[in-house]
């Protein structure tokens, strides 16, 4: 290809990439919170809500996101004639961030879960002996800890986010898959090509690589609670 056709490629696939980049760190920033509430309920003592959570977190990792993604976007223009995303990228957009947050933070309230669990109890059997109530005891003793034991499986459940996003093609998102994959097919007059989708590998590298480095230098600074 022509310096003039590399240019169209890179600079779809920059676009693709900061919608990548987007819908990463809205699912963070959504899931992280949400998956603290989650795990907060599965762990209830109101029977109820603890098995509900345990039911809605066996039907959202027992199934696949892509299907999540057809159904919560599809599902209730087909079933309801309701369309509550709107039209165009910013519909599409809403429609992948809220599947993406739903189906991440039950993964992330199931490694708290766990993480809470490594805690050894003679610390909670402790802070009520000193009139700590429960939840003082979660926040001011448990919660720095249960970051230190989750810290590397959540790294790779941050690492799977940055590739799963490509999911989100499946609805006509504009990501960067879907920006490189367009020129299998010939677009902005440029011949099929595979190229352009090749070039989309190095922008997932770096930017793993990059948290890669970040994740590592955060599990050091955590080092203390060893």
């Amino acid at each position: 290809m022509t310096p003039e056709q590399w240019s169209i490629v890179f600079n779809a696939l920059n676009v693709g990439f900061l919608q990548t980049l987007r819908l990463f760190f809205v699912t963070l920033i959504g899931a992280i919170p949400l998956g603290l509430l989650i795990m907060l309920a599965r762990r209830s003592s109101f029977r109820p809500l603890s098995w509900l959570t345990q039911g809605l977190t066996w039907i959202i990792r027992g199934s696949p996101l892509m299907i999540q993604l057809l159904i919560l976007y599809y599902g209730p223009g087909l079933a309801f004639d309701w369309h509550p995303w709107g039209g165009g990228e910013a519909g599409r957009f809403s429609a992948a961030a809220t599947a993406f947050i739903i189906n991440y933070a039950f993964y992330f309230a199931e490694i708290y879960r766990g993480g809470i669990a490594s805690i050894p109890a003679g610390q909670e059997e402790a802070g009520l002996v000193l009139g700590m109530t429960r939840t003082q005891i979660f926040f001011k003793v448990k919660l720095l800890q249960m970051v230190k034991a989750i810290l590397p499986p959540m790294s790779n459940e941050v690492i799977t986010l940055v590739k799963d996003t490509s999911l989100s093609r499946i609805i006509a998102l504009q990501e960067i898959i879907w920006a490189g994959q367009k020129f299998l097919k010939g677009s902005s007059g440029i011949s099929a090509s595979i190229l352009p989708l090749l070039c989309t590998v190095v922008y997932y590298l770096i930017f793993n690589g990059l948290l890669t480095i970040l994740l590592t230098r955060l599990e050091k600074q955590l080092s203390y609670f060893r």
